[in-house]
């Protein structure tokens, strides 16, 4: 019999291509209930996860012996209990690399679009309230020349400040260890976290959530933070306080905000809802036709190989 396998999102089709010598089954477009998730994974050979779904100790029990492999269409896997995981010998797997650039092209764009006020100024054009230039109008800083703090000099840190570079921007940086390649690549200068957030003119969030970068971004290290500077977050939402960001925007202790994740997704902190200067994405850091199905070949194919016994390209564990 073909093994079992749980897809629990739709995915592109390029992630399902690998899989048709399985029995598979798709759950909807939508995350799954808790219930829904472990009925549908019973029995299963691998499953094939996505960020929203959590890949428990709970989950792993429902599955049953028969599973061998958890390939999570992400970079980040902190929705995935990889401890549970190496206890009963079952292979994780990750879609590193093939993000990077979209990725940064997302927190480049929230860069922008939080410094220039688009946000605001497309919700006057479309309400009807825009009667005309104005000298004054949406006045907000210049992007070119300025310096741009990097939380995580990993490659999408560096993709960028590839970008960044165009802009003539100095490169700063912060991060566990020192990147001596990418600081003479980049011309970047390495800092404390502490000391750069009161250098830099924006600072962009590129490190993975673990128990250290929780709230790494709290109202501590807001208040060392520039009046005019830009808070961007393409990471995960908990690396920021929310609370806490939402008062430093609230009363203009920093300039603005640029957010594609939240600490509680798909829910926003209501006072962020309500404020002008920060601008809200769905979380969309990889949301290109092509990166998508990269990251859905790449599950699918890792997926595979385990299941027949081969080596996967991008194992999370041993």
């Amino acid at each position: 019999m073909a093994e079992k396998v749980l897809v629990t999102r739709e995915i592109p089709e390029a992630g399902l291509r690998p899989l048709e010598d399985f029995d598979v089954t798709v759950l909807s477009e939508r995350p799954p209930e808790r219930g829904e998730h472990l009925e549908a994974a019973q029995g299963i050979d691998g499953v094939l996860s996505t960020l929203t779904e959590k890949i428990d100790a709970e989950f792993m029990n429902a599955a049953g012996e028969s599973l061998k492999v958890i390939a999570n269409m992400a970079v980040g896997y902190d929705n995935v209990d990889v401890a549970t995981a190496n206890e009963r010998d079952i292979v994780v797997t990750n879609t590193p690399d093939v993000l990077d650039e979209t990725t940064a092209d997302t927190a480049f764009m929230l860069l922008l679009a939080a410094a220039r006020r688009l946000g605001e100024g497309e919700r006057i054009v479309r309400s009807g309230n825009w009667e005309a230039w104005g000298p004054k109008m949406l006045l907000g800083p210049d992007v070119w020349g300025k310096k741009l703090g990097i939380v995580g000099f990993g490659r999408i840190g560096q993709a960028l400040a590839r970008r960044a570079r165009g802009f003539d921007m100095e490169i700063l940086y912060s991060g566990r260890s020192r990147r001596e390649e990418a600081e003479k690549e980049f011309d970047a200068r390495y800092l404390k976290l502490d000391a750069m957030l009161g250098e830099c003119d924006f600072l962009s969030l590129h490190t993975p959530l673990t128990e250290e970068t929780t709230h790494l971004i709290g109202a501590g290290e807001l208040e060392k933070m520039k009046p005019e500077a830009v808070l961007v977050n393409t990471s995960r939402g908990p690396v920021v306080d929310e609370s806490a960001l939402a008062e430093a925007l609230a009363e203009g202790r920093i300039f603005a905000a640029g957010l594609d994740v939240y600490e509680n997704e798909p829910e926003v902190h209501p006072k962020l809802l309500e404020l002008e200067n920060v601008v809200l994405a769905p979380h969309i850091g990889s949301a290109s036709f092509e990166t998508r199905d990269k990251m859905a070949a790449m599950a699918g194919e890792d997926l595979r190989a385990v299941l027949r016994g081969e080596q996967p390209r991008n194992p999370v564990n041993a």
